[in-house]
């Protein structure tokens, strides 16, 4: 059964690992509060928080296909430093951390890829990301304040994903 494709009959959705899941999470709902650290519903509460008086504005997140393999993407910007203002050079930007701009009603996303900055400037300047194949090779040991908006848009079908995880709500520029 391909994710996201079982039949739901009843409340059950004749998938055995979900049912088992769903009678743990029931079980366990009912002895302990069910609150993660780090969730989207953590996160999402957290920007809209008005008693934190924060300037949050910004639940970063990454996406996994329905191999459950994380979401990369790719986009081209260009790289403008003091040595080339009169030639900017192709720059290639790739990232697993994601923020939404729009969703429409067929679920189609223009998302924005964020990236770590060397110095917390969107402008160039070198290479924003670590290199890696996951997302904690790009996260790993990064600084909160250095996470920017790169400008750099895709349009997703958010039905091609099968799992999401939240980051902490973060201010970017």
């Amino acid at each position: 059964m391909s994710c996201g494709k079982g039949n739901h009959h009843h409340g059950t959705t004749s998938n055995c690992v979900c049912d088992v899941v769903r009678a743990i999470a029931e079980a366990q709902n009912e002895v302990v509060e069910n609150v993660c650290d780090v969730s989207c519903e953590r996160s999402i509460e957290s920007l809209l928080d008005p008693a934190a008086a924060n300037d949050l504005n910004t639940v970063p997140f990454i996406l996994y296909g329905e191999d459950l393999n994380p979401f990369k993407a790719f986009g081209i910007d260009f790289q403008r430093n003091k040595n080339n203002m009169n030639a900017p050079k192709f720059e290639c930007i790739e990232s697993f951390v994601f923020r939404v701009k729009t969703v429409d009603e067929d679920c189609c996303a223009v998302i924005e890829l964020l990236a770590f900055g060397a110095d917390g400037n969107q402008g160039g300047g070198g290479n924003k990301n670590k290199d890696g194949d996951t997302p904690c090779d790009q996260i790993d040991g990064q600084k909160l304040e250095d996470l920017v908006a790169t400008g750099i848009c895709i349009t997703v079908d958010l039905s091609c994903f099968c799992a999401i995880t939240c980051l902490p709500a973060v201010s970017l520029m």
